[in-house]
């Protein structure tokens, strides 16, 4: 354990745990990685997550699955300045809807596009594209007009947003078609102590 006593249990593929982690690096705070592959249905993880899923922090006492709800319970806990969770009602209305992009266009769009180009899977890759290109459009157009998703300074929305938006070519969605995305993804990885998400080689066709 570190001094800290923090743990976050991840996969380093995972755009999930990548925020996570990012968050966490952000923040200064020390803490123990642990890689996860095969032990997601062990007694012992599913005793942490009776759902099987990853990421999940251990911090003391305190264990917290779900990568939205470990930003939100870090900024909580950890961020002094408030910066990254505002608590002011417009605002931290605007990061949760954030959030639930993140969970829901962006999981369904460019993130499952690239685990069936990198895996492969039953779903749809025209569905998968067709969400990506529509979710992306959407960004597009907000970050035309201001350098954050939710805020005038960087939140918690725009680290939960950002992994599987830069990693989208994975899953052959290209970003050339959004500038503004593409500077906004710039701005993120500019971030004081931001680990950007690790590129992973795309499968050529046999």
């Amino acid at each position: 354990m570190t001094e800290s006593g923090i743990t976050l249990y991840g996969m380093s593929l995972s755009g999930h745990a990548h925020r996570a982690e990012a968050f966490l690096n952000i923040l200064g705070l020390p803490h123990r990685y642990v890689e996860c592959y095969d032990q997601l249905r062990s007694d012992s993880f599913l005793a942490l997550n009776p759902l099987g899923q990853l990421p999940v922090l251990v911090d003391g006492d305190v264990v917290v699955p779900d990568s939205n709800a470990i930003l939100v319970y870090l900024a909580a806990r950890y961020d002094e300045t408030g910066q990254w969770n505002p608590g002011d009602p417009p605002t931290a209305a605007r990061v949760q809807r954030w959030l639930s992009v993140a969970a829901g266009d962006i999981r369904f769009g460019p993130a499952r596009a690239r685990i069936l180009t990198l895996w492969g899977g039953p779903e749809s890759m025209a569905d998968a594209q067709a969400a990506a290109t529509r979710i992306l459009r959407f960004m597009e157009q907000h970050l035309e007009t201001q350098d954050w998703l939710a805020a005038d300074r960087a939140t918690i929305a725009d680290i939960a947003c950002y992994a599987y938006v830069a990693r989208a070519p994975e899953g052959h969605v290209a970003l050339d078609p959004y500038p503004a995305v593409r500077r906004w993804l710039e701005r993120v990885e500019a971030l004081p102590r931001f680990t950007a998400m690790p590129r992973t080689p795309i499968p050529q066709p046999a």
